[in-house]
């Protein structure tokens, strides 16, 4: 080719196809990248950085609409003092109504401790189980039979044995917390009541345990208070939605000797330096328990920022005394049948609702093209449910 031929346009047709083989291979780079869950998950996390920025509307406004929007703002912050006082009453109320569930709690603990044996009529109570065994007859007899053969060995049971250790062993948030040291002491647990303040008082509730006398402490109730503010912060006023939980303070256990779960003895060997005689040093060091839940972090007085594990240790604590109040004590027999769970958001699931802005992912882990079935323990297990059949 001579050194004019390159002044030859190209053929049009050439380019064509090369740009439509380009676009075809764009095309395809970017359907596998969108189905790459690394890269979406990266592309959604941009996104929700994006949200709530600041656009450059609001500084373009006339001086004298941003004014109205000031107006806005004081109105909107009235309405947070309102809310304030209706959360505030509104624990009043529930205080109220509280003193008229205690007797029925009352009554569930004295049931629980075998303390008191339940009427024929108060046991009247005719589940979706019974309404099973009666359609299948022969089903029923062979229940009958090892119920039977249980109640012979059990005849001297008294209450419900356990009760509160299977409300915990069966709660996946509370279940990390029992280490089995904790066990023999939680089947001494009779009772857990939650007392809220009073009118006039500082915003709180307090948990209490009750226990039956037992080899491991002299007290017979252990506590923490949970204290509350439902103020809007100075620095963030549209922030409040309602009260929270701020700190915590748990009580002194009064264990008896040797047998402090929360703490390990470590032995350790000593060789004297001139001497050269060995001694052995007995050291004792923190251990996990559930027990450790009576003696919570606390939030630091002054500005200062908190590192990462003392924000997951108050988000923790939080969370359990949230978790115990509100679900697990007037609920309990429900938990400790498997009849109620501590996802709070498990009623929405049934309803075919999304599980998006509660923590979940929305996704299957089949979607994922790195899920491999064979490597997940829980796609081998038999669902609890076939268990139970």
């Amino acid at each position: 080719m001579s050194a004019g031929d390159s002044n030859i346009p190209d053929d049009p047709k050439e380019d064509a196809t090369m740009a439509t083989e380009g676009a075809v291979q764009s095309s395809n780079l970017r359907d596998e990248m969108m189905q790459n869950p690394r890269v979406l998950a990266a592309l959604q996390q941009q996104l929700d950085s994006m949200v709530g920025g600041n656009s450059g509307y609001i500084e373009s406004l006339p001086t004298a609409v941003k004014r109205r929007i000031k107006a806005l703002k004081n109105i909107q912050l009235k309405t947070c003092q309102i809310e304030c006082q209706f959360y505030k009453e509104v624990h009043e109320l529930e205080e109220k109504y509280s003193q008229q569930y205690q007797p029925l709690y009352n009554q569930r603990r004295e049931i629980v401790s075998g303390r008191y044996e339940p009427n024929d009529a108060e046991c009247e109570w005719e589940s979706e189980d019974e309404e099973d065994e009666e359609g299948d007859k022969k089903e029923a007899k062979n229940e009958e039979k090892a119920v039977d053969e249980k109640l012979k060995l059990d005849e001297d049971t008294k209450g419900i044995p356990n009760f509160w250790l299977t409300i915990f062993k069966s709660s996946p948030i509370l279940q990390e917390m029992v280490q089995e040291h904790d066990e023999p002491i939680l089947e001494c647990l009779e009772d857990i009541k939650v007392l809220l303040s009073k009118k006039n008082e500082p915003m709180s509730f307090t948990l209490e345990f009750h226990f039956s006398s037992n080899p491991f402490f002299t007290n017979k109730m252990l506590s923490k208070q949970y204290k509350l503010v439902s103020e809007p912060d100075e620095s963030e006023p549209f922030s409040f939605e309602g009260p929270e939980i701020v700190s915590s303070t748990g009580c002194s256990i009064d264990w008896n000797k040797g047998k402090n779960v929360t703490v390990k003895v470590v032995k350790k060997r000593q060789k004297h330096k001139n001497k050269g005689t060995l001694r052995t040093v007995s050291k004792e060091l923190p251990d996990d328990s559930f027990f450790n839940f009576f003696d919570p972090p606390q939030v630091p007085e002054d500005d200062e920022e908190m590192d990462e594990d003392m924000e997951a240790l108050l988000a923790t604590d939080i969370e359990i005394g949230h978790l115990l109040r509100e679900r697990v004590v007037p609920r309990a027999v429900l938990f400790f049948t498997g009849e109620a769970s501590d996802d709070e958001y498990d009623e929405d699931d049934e309803d075919g609702s999304d599980n998006d802005g509660y923590g979940l992912d929305g996704a299957s882990d089949e979607n994922d093209t790195d899920y491999d079935p064979e490597k997940d323990p829980a796609a081998k297990e038999t669902p609890q449910e076939c268990n139970q059949q």
